[in-house]
């Protein structure tokens, strides 16, 4: 039995909730702000083993009132059995201070990596991965628009690529949003894995808004005016509609399994890419394509006053 979603009829309900998501996000990130990792904010991450499990908590208190170091934070590996510390600050000077004291206060320390940031390189860092993702967006847009140039009724092709740089902004804004809740109350960090994730939601995001504007664009020639856009686009989606949820299903399910199975270290890099590939879905079939119809009307008002 095959259900038509009427996306059309229902677009208050489904760009409300959009609204009401990205509003929030927006919210979080002004009042909390982002809680940056070693990669934007400078210092330094130590990666060891021990022959015994130790507490997290343990460890912290010692970088912090045995070797003096502030805010360190330390995680625990369990599926590579190693702990990871975050030291704030340009330690490098200090690192043989750091591991002879770990040596002679941990019984089996083995130091597996150690890597180094200034803050002046990690502002760098933070610059570029802002450009990089402005450019991402605009340039996704400007190609949009370029595939679609023969495309210039009802919509012309400008508009699909305005169309989806939104969306794209609701994909990138949403999960960015978490991470900034995340890391006020779980302190939470981004860094370089951060931004790889929402160019990696950037591109899957707009490879499913291609899809169904590309069935629309077929739709529309196919039916050579005979009915109203708002119909045309209806048809569209619910035709794409299953290609695009087990399509991406396949992905959140490949997640979900690094997620609870995979190393500590990128559960929040998976974390971010499995809402942003949720979003994506949501905004490629209820924020894209009713836009493209709200954009349509607006202009058709305003043409014939």
């Amino acid at each position: 039995m095959h259900t038509n979603i009427n996306v059309v009829g229902n677009r208050r309900i489904f760009l409300g909730i959009a609204a009401a998501l990205i509003a929030a996000a927006i919210l979080a990130i002004v009042i909390f702000k982002f809680e940056p990792g070693v990669d934007f904010s400078g210092g330094a991450l130590i990666k060891f083993k021990l022959a015994n499990q130790v507490d997290t908590e343990e460890l912290q208190k010692y970088f912090v009132e045995e070797l003096k170091f502030p805010e360190t934070r330390v995680s625990y590996d369990p599926v590579t059995a190693s702990y990871l510390a975050r030291l704030p600050g340009d330690v490098s000077s200090e690192h043989e201070r750091i591991t002879a004291g770990l040596t002679t206060k941990l019984s089996g320390f083995e130091e597996q990596s150690f890597q180094s940031i200034g803050p002046s390189i990690g502002a760098e860092l933070r610059k570029k991965s802002i450009i990089a993702m402005i450019l991402v967006l605009v340039g996704i847009s400007f190609y949009v628009a370029y595939a679609f140039r023969k495309v210039f009724r009802p919509v012309s092709s400008w508009k699909y690529g305005w169309v989806t740089l939104m969306s794209l902004f609701h994909d990138v804004v949403i999960p960015a949003g978490l991470l900034a809740v995340m890391g006020h109350f779980f302190g939470v960090e981004i860094d370089g894995n951060f931004v790889v994730a929402l160019l990696v939601i950037m591109g899957f995001s707009v490879h499913d808004t291609i899809v169904v504007f590309d069935r629309i664009r077929e739709n529309l020639v196919l039916d050579r005016g005979k009915s109203e856009f708002g119909h045309v686009i209806n048809r569209s989606v619910n035709e794409t509609l299953a290609r695009s949820i087990n399509t991406s299903l396949t992905l959140i399910i490949v997640l979900l399994a690094l997620y609870f199975a995979g190393p500590a270290a990128l559960k929040y890099f998976i974390l971010t890419l499995l809402v942003g590939v949720t979003t994506g879905i949501y905004s490629s079939v209820f924020v894209a394509s009713p836009l493209l119809l709200i954009w349509h009307n607006w202009s058709n008002r305003h043409k014939t006053n």
